[in-house]
Protein backbone atom coordinates (compact mmCIF):
# COMPACT_ATOMS: atom_id res chain seq x y z
CA UNK A 1 0.00 0.00 0.00
CA UNK A 2 1.41 3.38 -1.01
CA UNK A 3 0.89 6.24 1.41
CA UNK A 4 1.35 9.72 -0.08
CA UNK A 5 2.03 12.98 1.74
CA UNK A 6 -1.19 14.83 2.61
CA UNK A 7 -3.50 11.80 2.54
CA UNK A 8 -5.91 11.25 5.43
CA UNK A 9 -6.50 7.73 6.77
CA UNK A 10 -9.32 6.75 9.15
CA UNK A 11 -9.63 3.89 11.61
CA UNK A 12 -12.32 1.34 10.70
CA UNK A 13 -13.14 0.78 14.39
CA UNK A 14 -16.29 2.85 15.12
CA UNK A 15 -15.28 3.24 18.78
CA UNK A 16 -11.78 4.58 18.01
CA UNK A 17 -12.47 7.39 15.46
CA UNK A 18 -8.71 7.90 14.97
CA UNK A 19 -7.54 9.89 11.91
CA UNK A 20 -4.00 10.01 10.57
CA UNK A 21 -2.50 12.67 8.28
CA UNK A 22 0.47 11.31 6.29
CA UNK A 23 3.53 13.56 6.67
CA UNK A 24 5.93 11.72 4.32
CA UNK A 25 5.62 9.19 1.50
CA UNK A 26 5.93 5.52 2.34
CA UNK A 27 5.29 2.02 1.08
CA UNK A 28 3.79 -0.76 3.18
CA UNK A 29 3.87 -4.25 1.68
CA UNK A 30 0.75 -6.36 1.99
CA UNK A 31 -2.33 -5.00 3.72
CA UNK A 32 -3.50 -1.58 4.88
CA UNK A 33 -1.65 0.09 7.77
CA UNK A 34 -2.95 -0.51 11.30
CA UNK A 35 -4.22 1.95 13.90
CA UNK A 36 -2.86 1.99 17.45
CA UNK A 37 -6.04 0.12 18.49
CA UNK A 38 -5.17 -2.69 16.04
CA UNK A 39 -7.89 -2.06 13.45
CA UNK A 40 -6.96 -1.44 9.81
CA UNK A 41 -6.90 2.12 8.48
CA UNK A 42 -8.69 3.16 5.29
CA UNK A 43 -8.14 6.21 3.10
CA UNK A 44 -10.64 9.01 3.55
CA UNK A 45 -13.14 8.87 0.68
CA UNK A 46 -12.79 11.59 -1.92
CA UNK A 47 -15.46 11.71 -4.63
CA UNK A 48 -14.13 11.65 -8.19
CA UNK A 49 -13.75 14.92 -10.06
CA UNK A 50 -15.37 14.36 -13.46
CA UNK A 51 -14.58 16.82 -16.22
CA UNK A 52 -14.46 14.62 -19.32
CA UNK A 53 -18.12 15.05 -20.37
CA UNK A 54 -18.77 18.59 -19.16
CA UNK A 55 -19.28 19.72 -22.76
CA UNK A 56 -22.50 17.66 -22.87
CA UNK A 57 -24.24 19.79 -20.26
CA UNK A 58 -27.50 21.24 -21.56
CA UNK A 59 -27.82 24.92 -20.82
CA UNK A 60 -30.98 27.02 -21.00
CA UNK A 61 -31.43 28.59 -24.45
CA UNK A 62 -30.94 32.34 -24.63
CA UNK A 63 -33.91 34.49 -25.52
CA UNK A 64 -33.19 37.02 -28.26
CA UNK A 65 -34.90 40.36 -27.62
CA UNK A 66 -37.17 38.85 -24.99
CA UNK A 67 -39.30 37.12 -27.65
CA UNK A 68 -40.33 33.52 -27.12
CA UNK A 69 -42.13 31.04 -29.39
CA UNK A 70 -44.75 30.30 -26.72
CA UNK A 71 -46.87 33.42 -27.51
Amino acid sequence: MIMKTGEQWRCTNPVCHCEVLVQSDGVLEGENPRCVCGSPLKKKYAPPHLTYLEFLRIEDPLLVGGISNQD
